[in-house]
C-alpha cells in the first residue's frame, strides 16, 4: 500500500508529460466504447421498433390454436371459445389484452383477378386494442361490429385486383360441410402495412364469416399481449396449465424468422464490440511500447536509484489503468449524452419506403440500459490493462546497465 501510495502520483504525472500520445490513446478508448454504446442504444431500439411494429400487426407476443391447426389451418382443426379456466388465466393481471380470431385460407376474386388470401374474422372492439391495422387505415372505415360484412384489404391488394373503396370482391372459402361457400362483399376498408401482409390477409366480422362458412362460436386462434417481455414465459406456462389440449406458443415459435432476428440483433452488438476492442488493443499496446522505448534511460534510473522490477511494473500498469480508466469514463459520458439526446425519438419517416422492407417503425426511440454501462466499460477497462501488461513486464526487464547503454 505504500508502494502505491508513492507511485500511484507518480503514474498520473507521467500520463502527462507526453499530452499528445495520452489524447491520441484517450480518444481512441473513448470513440471506441461512445460507439459501442450508441450502437447498442441504437440496435435495441431498432429490434424493439422491428418487434413491435410485426406484433402489433397480427402476431402479439402470443397465440393460442387447436393442436394440429398451424400445421394445417383449415375449418376442420377449430377450437371453442375460451371455457371458465382458460379466461381466467388470459384476464391475468400480466396479460393486458387478448383477441380471439376466426382465421382461414381463402380465394379472392375482383373482376379482373383471382388471388389466394388469409380472411381473418374479428371482433373489432378487441382488435383496436391489441392490433395496429385499425390504425393503419388510409381509406374508409374499420369494422363496426363482429356481424359487419364489410371487408378490410390491403393497399397493394388493392391495386393487384384492380379494384378500389366502396366496390366488391368475391371471397371464396370452404364450408364446415366442405363446400365451396362464395360471397360478396363490400371493400368498407384499405389499410398500409408492409407489402407482403397486404397481399395476404382480409379482415371482416367474425360473426359474419361464421355465418358464412355454417359455424357456431367456433375459432382459430386467441392473440395475446404481454407488455413485459420477462413475463411471458409465465404467461405462456399459466395458459397451457388452464388449456393443456391446445397449442400455446410465443411469438417467437410461431415465426422462427422473426426470433431469429431478433437474436442478431444482439449479436451485431457485440461483434461490433469485437472490432472495436480489436482497434482498442492495437492502440493502446502501440502507445505503450512507445512509452517505454522512449524512457528506458528513465527506467534505469529509478532501477539504480532503488527501484525494484515490480515497482516498474505496478508503474507502468498504473499508467494503464488510469488512462484507460479515464478513456471508459469518458466514453461512458459521450454514450450517455448521445442517447440521452436522441431519447425522444430518431424520426425515420423520410425512409418509410426502405424501412418497410425491414418491418421497421418510422421512430426509434432509444433508452439507457443500466448493464451496457457496466459490461461494456469493464470489459473494455480490463482489455486494455490486460494488453498494457506486455509492455509493462518490458519495462520492468530493463536492466540500469542496459538503460545507461542506450543513453550514450
Amino acid at each position: 500500500m505504500e508502494s502505491l501510495k508513492l507511485l500511484a502520483p507518480l503514474a498520473w504525472r507521467n500520463l502527462w508529460r507526453n499530452p499528445r500520445r495520452t489524447v491520441i490513446t484517450l480518444f481512441v478508448v473513448s470513440v471506441g466504447l461512445w460507439s459501442i454504446l450508441a450502437m447498442a442504444s441504437f440496435i435495441t431500439a431498432w429490434g424493439q421498433s422491428s418487434r413491435d411494429a410485426t406484433l402489433r400487426l397480427l402476431f402479439a407476443q402470443g397465440q393460442i390454436h387447436a393442436e394440429g391447426y398451424l400445421d394445417n389451418p383449415n375449418i376442420n382443426r377449430l377450437m371453442d371459445p375460451p371455457d371458465t379456466a382458460l379466461l381466467a388465466a388470459l384476464n391475468a393481471p400480466e396479460i393486458s389484452n387478448w383477441a380471439a380470431r376466426l382465421e382461414l385460407p381463402a380465394v379472392v376474386r375482383s373482376e379482373y383477378k383471382t388471388l389466394p388470401v388469409t380472411v381473418v374474422g374479428v371482433l373489432p372492439e378487441a382488435e383496436i386494442r391489441i392490433s395496429s391495422i385499425p390504425q393503419k387505415l388510409v381509406e374508409g372505415r374499420y369494422l363496426s361490429g363482429p356481424e359487419d360484412d364489410g371487408a378490410i384489404i390491403g393497399l397493394n391488394l388493392a391495386k393487384r385486383l384492380k379494384t378500389a373503396l366502396g366496390r366488391r370482391v368475391i371471397l371464396m372459402i370452404t364450408a364446415q360441410d366442405g363446400w365451396l361457400e362464395e360471397r360478396s362483399f363490400d371493400v368498407v376498408g384499405i389499410y398500409d402495412a408492409d407489402t407482403a401482409f397486404e397481399d395476404t390477409y382480409i379482415f371482416t366480422g367474425r360473426a359474419a364469416m361464421q355465418t358464412m362458412v355454417g359455424l357456431g362460436d367456433e375459432i382459430s386462434q386467441i392473440a395475446f399481449e404481454v407488455p413485459e417481455d420477462e413475463a411471458l414465459e409465465g404467461v405462456i406456462a399459466s395458459l397451457r396449465a388452464a388449456a393443456p389440449a391446445h397449442d400455446v406458443r410465443q411469438w417467437r415459435k410461431l415465426s422462427l424468422i422473426m426470433g431469429a432476428m431478433d437474436a442478431s440483433m444482439a449479436a451485431t452488438v457485440y461483434v461490433w464490440m469485437s472490432v472495436m476492442m480489436v482497434m482498442i488493443s492495437i492502440g493502446v499496446i502501440n502507445t505503450q511500447l512507445m512509452a517505454v522505448f522512449e524512457r528506458i534511460h528513465e527506467f534505469g534510473l529509478l532501477r539504480a536509484l532503488g527501484l525494484k522490477p515490480a515497482h516498474v511494473l505496478v508503474l507502468v500498469t498504473l499508467e494503464s489503468m488510469l488512462l484507460i480508466g479515464l478513456g471508459v469514463l469518458i466514453g461512458m459520458l459521450a454514450g450517455a449524452a448521445t442517447v440521452w439526446g436522441l431519447a425522444g425519438g430518431i424520426d425515420l419517416s423520410a425512409f418509410s419506403q426502405a424501412l418497410e422492407a425491414f418491418k421497421s417503425g418510422e421512430v426509434l426511440y432509444l433508452e439507457i440500459r443500466p448493464m451496457d454501462y457496466v459490461i461494456f466499460p469493464l470489459a473494455i477497462w480490463l482489455l486494455g490493462v490486460w494488453v498494457a501488461l506486455w509492455p509493462a513486464w518490458r519495462a520492468a526487464k530493463i536492466s540500469p546497465v542496459e538503460a545507461m547503454r542506450h543513453a550514450t
